[in-house]
């Protein structure tokens, strides 16, 4: 993969999650990607982000650094707001002042669950939880800072490395005998990896236009800045997951004992954030945009878990 303007830079933040490693390798082949750890780069500190973007002047700015632990925001609202919200939105005003452009990760937490039918980009917000209000303002932060930009919504995002529902479900299946997972809770899991191909992809294809009609990178983005869905195909819920997550490996190792899975309501298992009952992302527009298709999330599943095992 290349694009027709080469070795650009490129500054992707959260170097240690499962977005941002899938996006290093994605990335590298586009140009110079900096990928600051924690200590070189704290994004609870303003001046330590605008000194990163000033130092690198990056072309692309890539935020896949997140406060995710949605459960903990709840008694850490300061800190999730100071992640999803002021560090983007510093990261937008910086990326606008040297004329590049940024890419962004948001949730399908910002919904409150009571669209019966997948949630569209126009769709009212209402977060239920903390988390959900953080990553919602640092949208709204983005949006208003005249930058250039890509917000890309997803959901219950997994991969083979990092903290997720899925490496947990496998861990704990090894140990115990039986779980009790949530099934009223609807959703799409999204393989980290497809994220970062979305990612690449996109940069690519903002590339070719500067090329193909001689315009700054920010002419070329504008007109189709703004926010998209991303998450993958399909539907489940927590339950279905686990079960799928389970029964797939066990058809590839049948020798080790795993657990049962009991489906249990949202009510029997009473957490600090409230979550919504459907957060299910419509992405055609995504699909229109782009020419993009999130994979269906048991085909990602399958791929993860060789991953795995591997």
């Amino acid at each position: 993969m290349t694009a027709d303007s080469t070795n650009f830079r490129i500054l992707v933040t959260g170097e240690s999650g499962q977005v941002g490693e899938a996006l290093q390798r994605t990335l590298a082949p586009l140009g110079e990607v900096y990928a600051p750890t924690l200590a070189a780069l704290d994004l609870t500190d303003a001046s330590s982000i605008r000194k990163a973007v000033r130092e690198f002047h990056p072309r692309w700015v890539v935020n896949a650094a997140a406060h995710t632990a949605v459960d903990k925001a709840e008694s850490e609202s300061d800190l999730a707001f100071s992640i999803n919200a002021s560090a983007p939105e510093i990261l937008a005003t910086e990326a606008k002042n040297i004329g590049a452009a940024i890419i962004h990760y948001s949730t399908d937490y910002v919904f409150d669950g009571t669209k019966k039918t997948p949630y569209v980009e126009s769709d009212i917000t209402g977060p239920l939880n903390i988390y959900g209000k953080s990553k919602l303002t640092g949208e709204q932060a983005i949006d208003a800072s005249g930058a250039a930009y890509f917000t890309f919504r997803t959901s219950w995002v997994y991969g083979a490395t990092g903290n997720n529902f899925l490496r947990s479900i496998l861990r704990l299946a090894s140990e115990r005998e039986h779980m009790r997972i949530v099934s009223d809770q609807h959703g799409a899991p999204t393989w980290s990896f497809d994220l970062a191909q979305l990612t690449a992809h996109v940069i690519v294809q903002i590339e070719h236009l500067v090329a193909q009609t001689n315009c700054s990178l920010v002419e070329a983005a504008l007109p189709i800045s703004g926010l998209y869905h991303a998450s993958g195909r399909g539907e489940t819920t927590w339950f279905g997951f686990a079960s799928e997550a389970i029964a797939k490996l066990q058809i590839r190792q049948p020798d080790l004992r795993l657990a049962t899975v009991e489906a249990i309501s949202t009510a029997e298992y009473p957490t600090a954030a409230k979550r919504p009952a459907n957060s299910l992302l419509d992405c055609s527009k995504l699909e229109a945009a782009f020419g993009w298709r999130m994979q269906d999330w048991r085909q990602s599943l399958s791929l993860v878990l060789d991953d795995l095992l591997r």
